[in-house]
């Protein structure tokens, strides 16, 4: 009997208490649990994927319908800025108008004026040239009655 026939028999000894104390059913147990665990882990990670493939599409609807009352908020300041600017400017161009036109009326009271004044200072020289002319040139009753139905016409002409 040599070594090697006794390695033979520790062999087939080792096996037997391994079968006795069912060690291969231990591991394929152990396995088997093992394999169970990550299939569950793998399912928990497909659900968590899932949901957070439904958390992303809701966020980026939720994004998408904000862009969205963005740009219809945008839009619409931008409509308000227009009609603003129009009424500005519509409320502007009145203004200037209105003053435009209380200037010109007022530079033509002056003239108006301006030129009333004239005529009565060219009424008043008038007269006054009138009267030392005559009174120079005419005397007694007939200068006085003259003078003043001169005078008298004069007035009436000029204004």
């Amino acid at each position: 009997m040599d070594a090697t026939f006794w390695a033979l028999i520790a062999l087939i000894l080792f096996g037997g208490v391994i079968a006795w104390l069912k060690v291969p059913g231990m591991i394929t147990k152990s396995l088997d649990d093992r394999a169970d665990k990550i299939r569950d882990e793998l399912n928990e990670a497909r659900r968590l994927r899932e949901e957070a493939q439904s958390l992303l599409a809701d966020y980026q609807r939720k994004r998408r319908e904000a862009e969205g009352e963005a740009d219809a908020i945008i839009a619409e300041a931008k409509d308000e800025a227009e009609r603003l600017t129009a009424e500005t400017n519509a409320a502007l161009e009145e203004m200037i108008a209105r003053r435009t036109k209380a200037a010109e009326t007022k530079i033509a009271q002056a003239e108006s004026q301006a030129i009333a004044e004239v005529r009565a200072k060219a009424a008043d020289v008038a007269v006054s040239a009138a009267e030392k002319i005559l009174s120079a040139k005419v005397t007694g009753s007939v200068a006085d009655g003259l003078i003043t139905k001169s005078i008298e016409d004069v007035k009436a002409r000029l204004n």
